[in-house]
């Protein structure tokens, strides 16, 4: 799987300066997000880790087995939570979702995510895609589109740090 380098590159470069860490969540992007950590530079010393588990599994957080999305998203932003206490990590990020359309997921192609920083939920949002959508490209896209929203997530708190200290 090839990611942008200069993506993989400025996130390893912001987690490296603020000496901070980051673990991972995945379900439906089966460990893409865990390999573009693999391939940062310097990886082990901020890449926590990740589980990937298919299913609400109770592990992970996902105690409830209803389906509107309220409680899907609060369940996601529950296991960014929980992950990131697991792992004792500074950020997390977790994402559940499908790549491919079936009853369960009401025939639709999407993933919530959530990023968590310091136990604070920062960002939490759903990602959908058309129903056509290759599983595959659908893993890649979802993947990317966290990836960056994770970069700016950093910059941005980067900044108001840098406001609060000065």
């Amino acid at each position: 799987m090839d990611f942008s380098s200069i993506l993989l590159q400025r996130i390893s470069h912001h987690l490296l300066r603020r000496g901070e860490s980051i673990s991972i969540f995945e379900n439906c992007t089966s460990g893409f997000l865990q390999i573009a950590f693999s391939q940062m530079p310097e990886s082990e010393t901020f890449f926590k880790g990740g589980l990937t588990l298919y299913g609400k599994s109770k592990m992970a957080g996902f105690e409830n087995n209803e389906d509107d999305a309220e409680n899907e998203r609060a369940s996601c932003e529950r296991v960014s939570l929980n992950i990131g206490e697991k792992f004792d990590s500074d950020w997390a990020i977790a994402l559940s979702g499908y790549t491919a359309p079936c009853q369960d997921s009401g025939d639709r192609v999407y993933t919530y995510y959530s990023i968590s920083y310091k136990n604070v939920i920062i960002r939490s949002d759903i990602i959908e895609l058309h129903p056509m959508t290759k599983p595959i490209d659908a893993q890649k896209y979802f993947a990317e589109y966290i990836l960056t929203c994770l970069r700016c997530e950093l910059k941005r708190h980067n900044h108001y740090i840098a406001q609060t200290t000065a």
